[in-house]
């Protein structure tokens, strides 16, 4: 499938951007870019596409989005429930913007962790999501200062709310789970750098970190709220969402190449977790992304990964309010 890079309006001396939308629709592909994304849906109802995840989400929506991680939002289901007006609004800001020596002061502990976490997208709902929206709101009103201490507001916000969901899967973009426990951080490194290995078992991860199988079992469910053999299916099934859209690979490859041995166990698995067979996921996939990057409603916003424009040809106007911090 061909991913879209997104061109967004970030310029190096800014600290964030706002992108202030109404009734502008979803005109655009699955794309990515190396900017992070907080999304606020307003009045609108749809599919959300973030990773390996499609999900509906009616009247409003919010999610945090990881560097390079796709993602996508139409307005599909609008009509059914007769929305007048639909407002979306986005903050974007840049990988590098909080040095490692600043996440390492106390106060911004769990605002890293929030972001190492949005590699694979975050959905935010209940109380989180009211207040969220009402800072969002704010933001695109405040000027200067106040509204970078508002946005850093934010981000403590979203950083300890309970409200969230994970939206890509395991294995599409894998990363080390956070726990105070020395054990399960070295378990999760060995998982994650070898479970591609059709052989590999319970026995080899608990074995470095000196338990029985069945003691770490029990461990390793605790921390992860799944047992290991199905935390290991969905990370090799998360894995393979990703190939079968990054590449041309014949699936049967894309089965292997995850970890899998039995090609037919692979389609059931797959089934099981995803709905529908591999060769229908990346169908699926391939038709949600029609679009014609020549007649988009700003101009070089959105570029096919493998024709790059020259930097003097990015786009010098968006369609939508922008707004630069």
């Amino acid at each position: 499938m061909k991913i879209f890079r997104e061109i967004t309006p970030l310029k190096t001396n800014d600290v964030f951007v706002v992108l202030d939308s109404v009734d502008k629709g979803f005109d655009y592909p699955i794309h990515n870019h190396p900017e992070f994304e907080l999304n606020l849906i307003m009045g609108s109802a749809g599919n959300r596409i973030v990773g390996d995840s499609t999900t509906k989400y009616q009247d409003s929506d919010l999610a945090l989005i990881g560097p390079y991680l796709y993602h996508k939002w139409d307005g599909s289901d609008a009509p059914l429930y007769h929305y007048n007006t639909c407002r979306v609004i986005t903050i974007q800001f840049a990988n590098n913007l909080f040095e490692d020596t600043l996440l390492k002061k106390t106060p911004f502990f769990k605002i890293k962790n929030l972001l190492t976490e949005s590699n694979r997208g975050i959905v935010f709902t209940g109380e989180t999501y009211r207040i969220a929206k009402d800072k969002m709101l704010m933001l695109t009103e405040l000027k200067g200062l106040e509204s970078v201490l508002e946005f850093l507001s934010l981000l403590d916000l979203l950083s300890q709310s309970k409200d969230r969901a994970y939206l890509a899967s395991e294995g599409f973009n894998t990363q080390a789970i956070n726990a105070d426990s020395k054990r399960i951080e070295i378990a999760n490194q060995f998982i994650l750098s070898n479970f591609r290995d059709q052989k590999m078992k319970i026995g080899d991860v608990a074995a470095k970190v000196h338990m029985s199988d069945s003691a770490f079992s029990q461990f390793f469910k605790k921390y992860t709220n799944k047992n290991f053999t199905h935390f290991l299916v969905d990370l090799r099934i998360g894995y393979a969402c990703k190939l079968l859209l990054e590449s041309d690979e014949p699936i049967s490859q894309i089965c292997f190449d995850s970890g899998f041995n039995n090609i037919a166990n692979f389609n059931r698995l797959f089934k099981k977790n995803r709905k529908c067979t591999p060769m229908g996921f990346r169908k699926l996939y391939k038709e949600k992304n029609t679009f014609d990057w020549k007649n988009q409603i700003t101009p070089n916003q959105f570029l096919p990964g493998d024709n790059p424009l020259p930097e003097t040809e990015s786009p010098q106007e968006y369609a939508t309010k922008l707004l630069s911090y």
